[in-house]
């Protein structure tokens, strides 16, 4: 057993290092209610502002030898709302993303142009931000076969800044379906303080909403992500069954989480308020006790009251 959890902690700080071999991009297992972090195409699409966070600790109890918790730890905030003036939507999002002894720490600003298309409409959207890469490598081992390591010599706790670049379509029809194309990290931003080097990656998604024909207060939403870097595609999937769209629970599976790939989620809605969560269970031998998600979003109007109006009537000019 150590054997194993020493390898795979080994293999958790090389990931950083390599430059050509690994998606860097944050994972949640509640994305359907996540689409504005990866596709700047979504804001605007909800007639309304909304604001979500979603909080993510995985293997729970995961230590490295001197005691330290090395388990990767996700954080989001969003926010996004359509401006008529801007013939679309706005919003913002950020993020801080830790693994061991190296953190992200994101924002992203985007803007999206909407167009009434067919049954539905289209958000066409771009984004920009920057991406501050944190690695301590003081608390980095070198190998034995290599004690000199160039990327560790001369380091200490190292922090450097990098741009961030992103497009994304998405289509949406109300309460039944949609789609999405998007990529991020589009300059592959890179760092030699860091010896570190941001990938590119694409997205796709896609969901749909089962209405039962003798019950339409029972809604079944399955829904669909492909993550790419062009080196490594990740297909996650996930069903969800809605009641009265109050209360919902559902399982999600990832194709490129070979350790812990299911997760349970349940979910709840209070008026604006939408509350959920999600649970990935352990299959794996590194001695966690499971992954945690916890997503919280609320949605609301601005209605501004115009007063009364005044006209003017021939019989009075």
């Amino acid at each position: 057993m150590k054997i194993i959890i020493r390898a795979f902690y080994a293999l958790v700080l090389i990931l950083p290092f390599t430059w050509a071999n690994a998606q860097q991009e944050p994972y949640y297992a509640q994305n359907m209610f996540n689409q504005i972090s990866y596709n700047p195409g979504f804001a605007g699409s909800v007639g309304g502002i909304c604001a979500h966070g979603i909080a993510r600790q995985q293997w729970i109890g995961f230590k490295d030898e001197d005691g330290n918790s090395v388990a990767p730890q996700t954080y989001t905030l969003s926010i996004h709302s359509p401006v008529n003036i801007l013939h679309g939507g706005i919003g913002a999002t950020f993020y801080q993303d830790q693994i061991g002894f190296q953190k992200e720490v994101g924002l992203k600003i985007m803007y999206a142009f909407r167009v009434d298309i067919g049954m539905g409409n289209l958000g066409i959207g771009v984004q920009a931000g920057f991406i501050n890469g944190h690695i301590d490598f003081n608390k980095l081992i070198a190998g034995a076969k290599d004690p000199d390591d160039p990327i560790l010599t001369g380091k200490a706790d190292e922090s450097d800044m990098m741009l961030d670049f992103g497009l994304g379509l998405h289509y949406l029809i109300p309460n039944k379906f949609y789609v999405g194309l998007s990529t991020s990290r589009l300059t592959e931003s890179k760092s030699d303080i860091l010896a570190y080097k941001t990938r590119r990656h694409y997205y796709l998604s896609a969901g749909y909403e089962f209405s039962f024909p003798n019950n339409p207060s029972f809604v079944i939403e399955p829904s669909l992500l492909v993550k790419s870097d062009a080196v490594k595609t990740q297909l996650d999937v996930a069903a969800l069954l809605k009641y009265n769209n109050k209360v919902w629970g559902g399982v999600s599976y990832s194709s490129f989480r070979v350790m812990d790939p299911f997760s349970i989620i349940l979910g709840l809605k209070i008026k604006d308020l939408r509350i959920g969560y999600a649970y990935t269970i352990p299959t794996s031998p590194i001695g966690s006790s499971g992954s945690h998600e916890i997503m919280v979003g609320y949605c609301f109007k601005i209605n501004i009251d115009k007063g009364r109006r005044s006209y003017r009537n021939t019989r009075f000019l």
